[in-house]
């Protein structure tokens, strides 16, 4: 190996040189004596894989389990909510306090819900006989375990004062109008004020969350109701964590779900949406099931694509049967990744439905590759030999493409992602990464073997039986010579390839890569690229975090009907937000009660301390001190019927002869629009720190903040951690690589085309979940497998212009890059009609990622990199002395034999 100095060169830049090419050179000698053993034991390359396969298969269908715990797949492993929620039971029990803690759909436990909602323009507090009949039925609802039959009393939360079943206020409501109808009573003069209305035994009851869609009579100052359009029930379950209880749990909710569905039936003028603890993973792992049927036609799609896209009129060269192949191949390697997630404890959930996909894009890259560097190959080569040769070529790209997958996925795996349903698909992606490079240069380079093997023997490349000669064939008829042609009247002396012919090189060499670089075509790709780069930078300026749950269900699902129904009529107030004090004080200082409006100011109170400061007033009753504070509270507030319920919001301590309160809690509720989630979020980031800075301590919670605690940074911190990954990795390997210049175009290629995934997916209105998060993940490296080989062939071609040279590159690259992505979009079609948000997310997400990486390839890069170094102006200076020298050779020879001249 000899290297010659550049002038003014310096020997470290000489020594790097020598370095790189011996890897380069090394890596290519270690793939083509792999290729060569390959070729050599073909059977045994064939027989491991399907081995493997079949063994892991079965253990895939033995121990399929789901996941059916939904908070630690998609809430936040480690987020401060989880440790208020520990802090907050320690002090009060959470499953008392389930019915004044309300969320929307992480309501903790079981429970059943439902909704009741009138015609438009009618008012259902004119159908309360209907709705108490409904409640009835619910309450008289049977479930049988074992011989026994339960009904809610027997499963019902039990209220501490009087253990009798936690209801919500608004039946009692209910009851008196419905009293009120019966004695010939006008409804007006049982008045329902909204939000916090009095009811019958005195106590002061906040039905925000209970009645919906309200008119209020104007100019009321009492916000008097004058209509309502729904009301919204829930039935809560104990929970005492014993597998008996639960499984009766679990069947008197899905038998409330059936009542609901028949009182719909029975209640035309009613409708009724109902709702369950176990509906969001139902719904969630409904996505699953719905998209079985449209996963194997997109396993069609996808094999028909390859087979198509490998086939060539020329019956000898053609390769149909290797695209088919080289998808089964990654199939099979799949199904062996999945039996070993399920081997190690692993457990199923929806959002794994993204692997087959991913693993797909990549996996087919590699196949097309070689088959393309099978081309390159020359035919009079052994076939052995052609396969190393291909090898040589191809596999120290897909090696490096592959690491740099590894490595992505594998640090979204790493304890710095705080999201385990990402964790877990990331574990998965990682093995299936490893296994399709395995199974690809062993199953498929047995598959390239014994095709190259009937190519050299002159096999028909799909029945597989003797080509005849060209003089058989020119007395047959022209059906029969074109089922057997092998391209023999195609071939000239100026074609010395016949793979040339392929139907993609054909169009590329011919027609895209002569219209691409002319002159006139430049300028509107520039703009084309500023109008791409506008839209990304607008995109990236309206990120949405999606901490939303109904965006993993099915999108026809009960939970979301229920969601959205809930969403416009109970949007109103937040919510609601235990707030807690968890160290002892001084309630009857003036000072501390200031604190205390301060921090509840804005919003809707329920609170003891509110109800027993107004009590004191009233009463005329003075308590300055301490004795007199818990004196009164405990001898005459907590003692009135309406105020007894304020027992279980309050810590007492007896040290001797003196009473304290150690603990203590209060609610509060805000005014929100319809975007209730984010705003809870907002309430949550700006409370939480007030507990810091104050000097009353305490914490905030609801169970809404375990999903929605700093989600938007546990989300974003996979895709942040594998895109500094791999920055990292190409700019270590900058000096490493043949030229430094392929790094570099590399990484402002990889960065388009991930900004632009990430503009256009939000202005198409995809939120930042865990699922277009593994997407954007899969960006990355999806650009780097079709951009890389492109751009390291144009950085190191010698040509003597970069328009030749970026010719040369997509005739060289262009058909398996064209291959691999029409296959992986034309494979996302089936997704498009799968019911799911989950679904829809995965097929937006990648089409956009497929989209911008085309894009890009074809169309961006062909016509910037013209512009932009490395300049090749060097190479035809070397060109031309080598053929100034050639000539004067040639010059000398004829000088010294002029016999020769007439002969030449």
């Amino acid at each position: 190996m000899c290297f010659l100095r550049r002038p003014g060169a310096s020997a470290g830049w000489i020594w790097w040189r020598m370095l790189r090419q011996v890897i380069h050179r090394g890596l290519q000698s270690f793939f083509y004596k792999l290729g060569l053993f390959v070729s050599r034991h073909p059977v045994f390359f064939l027989t491991v894989p399907a081995v493997l396969t079949i063994i892991f298969g079965f253990s895939l269908l033995n121990r399929f389990q789901p996941d059916t715990d939904l908070e630690s797949l998609v809430a936040p492993s480690h987020s401060l909510a989880k440790i208020e929620r520990s802090l907050a039971s320690s002090l009060f029990s959470l499953d008392q306090s389930k019915s004044q803690l309300y969320s929307d759909l992480h309501t903790p436990g079981r429970y059943g819900r439902v909704i009741l909602l009138s015609k438009p323009g009618g008012n259902i507090l004119h159908q309360a006989d209907v709705i108490l009949q409904i409640h009835r039925a619910v309450l008289e609802m049977k479930v049988n375990y074992k011989g026994y039959n339960y009904t809610f009393s027997h499963l019902c939360v039990l209220r501490n004062q009087d253990k009798k079943c936690v209801l919500d206020d608004i039946i009692s409501v209910l009851e008196d109008l419905r009293q009120a109808a019966l004695s010939n009573k006008t409804t007006a003069r049982v008045q329902v004020s909204y939000p916090n209305t009095k009811l019958k035994d005195g106590r002061s009851s906040f039905i925000g969350h209970q009645l919906g869609g309200v008119m209020e009579v104007p100019n009321s100052k009492d916000q008097r109701v004058k209509s309502a359009r729904a009301i919204q029930i829930t039935y809560y379950l104990q929970t005492y964590g014993s597998v008996t209880q639960d499984l009766i749990g679990e069947k008197w909710e899905s038998e409330f779900c059936k009542l609901m569905h028949k009182m719909q039936l029975d209640h035309q003028d009613l409708q009724l949406y109902s709702l369950a603890s176990f509906s969001l993973w139902k719904d969630f792992h409904q996505t699953s099931l719905l998209a079985r049927g449209k996963i194997l036609v997109s396993l069609m799609l996808i094999l028909l694509t390859a087979t198509l896209s490998s086939s060539m009129k020329d019956c000898l060269r053609s390769k149909p049967f290797l695209g088919l192949l080289g998808v089964l191949t990654i199939c099979i390697s799949s199904v062996t990744a999945a039996g070993i997630f399920f081997i190690t404890d692993g457990k199923y959930n929806s959002t794994l439905l993204g692997i087959p996909f991913f693993a797909m894009g990549h996996g087919t890259k590699g196949v097309f590759e070689l088959l393309s560097g099978w081309r390159r190959t020359r035919e009079n080569l052994p076939f052995k030999d052609r396969v190393a040769d291909a090898y040589s070529d191809v596999m120290v790209s897909y090696t490096m493409t592959s690491s740099l997958y590894f490595i992505a996925f594998g640090m979204g795996a790493s304890p710095f992602t705080n999201i385990e349903a990402v964790k877990v698909f990331c574990q998965n992606m990682c093995v299936s990464i490893l296994l399709n490079y395995f199974y690809i240069f062993s199953f498929f380079g047995s598959c390239l073997v014994f095709a190259g093997q009937l190519e050299q023997n002159r096999y028909h490349s799909i029945f597989c039986c003797k080509i005849p000669s060209a003089e058989y064939l020119d007395r047959k008829p022209v059906w029969f010579q074109t089922m057997m042609n092998d391209g023999h009247q195609h071939t000239s002396h100026h074609e010395t390839n016949p793979y040339q012919h392929h139907f993609i090189q054909h169009f590329l060499r011919e027609h895209y890569n002569e219209w691409i670089t002319n002159i006139y075509v430049k300028p509107f790709v520039v703009i084309l690229y500023l109008i791409y780069a506008s839209f990304s930078f607008m995109g990236c300026l309206q990120i949405n975090d999606g901490a939303n749950i109904i965006n993993l269900l099915a999108s026809e699902s009960p939970s979301v009907s229920y969601a959205l129904i809930q969403q416009k009529y109970f949007s109103n107030y937040s919510p609601v937000i235990g707030f807690y004090i968890y160290e002892p004080l001084e309630y009857w200082n003036g000072t501390v009660q200031e604190d205390l409006k301060t921090l509840s100011q804005g919003f809707n109170t329920m609170s003891w301390i509110e109800q027993y400061y107004q009590y004191l007033r009233v009463g005329n009753i003075s308590a300055t001190n301490k004795s007199e504070f818990i004196s009164i509270l405990q001898s005459s507030f907590l003692k009135k019927p309406e105020f007894q319920h304020f027992k279980n919001d309050i810590i007492f301590s007896k040290a001797g002869d003196e009473n304290n309160i150690i603990a203590s809690r209060l609610y509060l509720v805000a005014r929100t629009s319809e975007n209730t989630q984010r705003e809870a979020v907002e309430l949550l980031e700006k409370l939480r720190p007030l507990s810091l800075i104050q000097s009353i301590k305490f914490i905030v919670f609801n169970p809404t903040f375990v999903f929605m605690d700093h989600y938007g940074l546990s989300v974003t911190m996979p895709v942040l951690i594998s895109g500094f990954g791999i920055l990292l990795v190409l700019i270590l390997t900058f000096f490493l690589v043949i030229h430094p210049l392929g790094n570099f175009w590399l990484i402002l290629s990889v960065t388009s085309i991930e900004l632009g995934v990430l503009g256009l997916m939000t202005l198409w209105n995809v939120d930042m979940d865990c699922i277009s998060i593994l997407c954007l993940i899969y960006t990355l490296n999806f650009a780097i497998d079709h951009c890389a080989p492109l751009l390291y062939t144009f950085v190191l071609a010698t040509e003597h212009t970069r328009t030749q040279c970026i010719k040369n590159s997509l005739q060289e690259h262009g058909t398996a890059i064209l291959q691999n992505v029409s296959s992986f979009l034309i494979g996302l079609v089936p997704l498009l009609f799968v019911p799911s948000n989950l679904t829809f997310t995965l097929f937006k997400c990648l089409l956009l990622a497929g989209s911008c990486t085309l894009l890009h390839c074809f169309v961006i890069l062909p016509v910037f990199l013209t512009f932009f170094p490395p300049s090749k102006k060097h190479h035809k200076k070397k060109k031309r002395a080598k053929r100034k020298e050639r000539e004067e050779i040639e010059c000398i020879e004829i000088q010294e034999n002029p016999d020769h001249v007439t002969a030449v």
